[in-house]
């Protein structure tokens, strides 16, 4: 979901482009469900996470403006990967206010080695004993900011899933076992290769939108976008404990469903205080979307913004998938926010060319690792100042062919000066004479977008595929 209470702009693939059209919103998900529920009485409702982060009344509100709307769903468990954005302890807070679980099999707490969270869940249904195991995103001790993951340990859940499946099936008699997993698709399939005996696995994070299920391991893989614009609707026919039929839809939750009059006035009261996000600030002739991995334009739009208020060499963002589209025509306060919902301060450091370069290959195997579980999560890294041609399918460490950086040969030895937001965009381990500039991402757009009326965004072509 990424935090999107209410309709917004999602952008699909068309024949001569990206086209854009209004989606999700809790109160439409709650009209779909109902009319599902009236279909299939014996049904379960998962939530693969990112739950309570993406937009600012979220973040603001440290997910706390979420469990009152959430427990209206009808969710019976649920992963993680952004609700760690607030901490581990706010985390804990959060879920100790909703009327289902957080499950997550591969979080450890660091002085005890104890999970953090329970791994597994055993419900019924139709007669049927459905066991359900969770896999939060592994990547958050990784490469996410420290706080996240404060006195937690994560694993890529290889270690404890067969484990988990043999227990659930010989003790706990399951007849169906679920895989609730936010490690991603490709790390999905990977995993169930290499565990057989899951029936169904519900997989998050690289925001797929899989019209069919794909079949790993005997199991059965969907996965059904982000921005809670759709709803996958995965129908099993279990006899004695086997799958011997199944169907699939992924339902666009559309702007034209009614919403449920009762939640929506919810959600609308929850939003009062953040009227003010309403305000428009500019006009683009542009989409600015996250849609694609090499390069995009909302991050092209966000470092021309950086780039207009610092002086550097070089500018870095994040790959980041979160994030509606703002479709052509006026954009709003809000829009902004949904870009970089934390309004992170803008930094500045010094790199070294190599460090540069070691930066540069670290992301492209983080994003396009022959294995999938060294896969990181994102995109290639956000970038302005540079032009970097580089294979996708070479090993780790040499994908890179060349680099340039204000149309000159990278030098291994000069150091340049960057300028960047949160430390996913520069690593702690890179560079030094870091600096806070008091300057904050969401003014410096709102600033270009002023300067620019109507914004008109042109690639870059930073990264080059060859």
């Amino acid at each position: 979901m990424h935090g999107y209470l209410n309709l917004h702009q999602e952008a699909f693939f068309g024949p001569t482009g990206l086209e854009y059209r209004r989606c999700g919103g809790y109160a439409r998900i709650a009209t779909r469900l109902r009319e599902l529920r009236a279909q299939h009485p014996n049904h379960l409702l998962f939530d693969g996470g990112d739950t309570f982060h993406g937009t600012r009344p979220v973040v603001a509100t440290e997910g706390g403006i979420l469990p009152p709307i959430l427990n209206e769903l009808g969710i019976a468990a649920m992963t993680a990967h952004w609700e760690f954005a607030h901490g581990p302890a706010r985390l804990r807070e959060l879920v100790s206010q909703l009327n289902y679980p957080l499950l997550a099999a591969n979080i450890y707490h660091e002085d005890s080695g104890e999970l953090a969270y329970a791994p597994t869940l055993l419900l019924e249904t139709a007669g049927l004993r459905v066991g359900i195991i969770g896999l939060a995103c592994p990547i958050v001790d990784k490469t996410m900011p420290a706080h996240f993951s404060t006195g937690l340990r994560f694993t890529n859940g290889v270690a404890e899933l067969p484990g988990h499946v043999q227990r659930l099936r010989n003790e706990e008699r399951a007849d169906v076992i679920i895989l609730l997993s936010h490690c991603g698709f490709p790390q999905d399939v990977a995993l169930l290769e290499d565990c057989p005996g899951i029936d169904v696995c519900l997989s998050s994070h690289t925001h797929n939108r899989l019209y069919k299920p794909f079949e790993a391991g005997g199991a059965l893989v969907i996965q059904s976008g982000s921005h809670g614009s759709f709803l996958g609707q995965l129908t099993l026919t279990v006899e004695a404990g086997r799958v011997v039929s199944h169907t699939h839809e992924l339902h666009e939750i559309s702007e034209s469903i009614a919403p449920d009059a009762a939640l929506q006035t919810r959600i609308d009261a929850a939003l009062e205080p953040f009227a003010a996000l309403n305000e428009t600030v500019g006009t683009t002739d542009t989409g600015l979307h996250r849609l694609t991995s090499v390069e995009c334009p909302a991050d092209d739009f966000l470092l021309a913004s950086l780039q207009a208020l610092v002086p550097a060499d070089l500018y870095f963002s994040n790959g980041w998938r979160y994030g509606a589209p703002i479709a052509p025509g006026p954009v709003l306060l809000n829009d902004l926010y949904d870009l970089v919902p934390m309004d992170p301060e803008i930094q500045t450091a010094e790199l070294t060319g190599a460090e540069l370069h070691e930066m540069l290959e670290k992301n492209l195997e983080g994003t396009y690792s022959q294995n999938p579980l060294h896969q990181m999560g994102g995109y290639v890294k956000r970038t302005l100042g540079l032009k970097a041609y580089f294979k996708a399918e070479n090993p780790k460490g040499s994908r890179l062919q060349a680099v340039f950086v204000q149309g000159k040969a990278l030098d291994p030895a000069r150091t340049y000066s960057a300028a960047f937001i949160t430390s996913q965009g520069v690593p702690p381990k890179f560079g030094r004479n870091r600096q806070k500039t008091g300057q904050h991402i969401v003014a410096a757009m709102r600033t270009y977008l002023a300067q620019h009326r109507p914004l008109v965004v042109q690639p870059h072509d930073t990264f080059i595929v060859v």
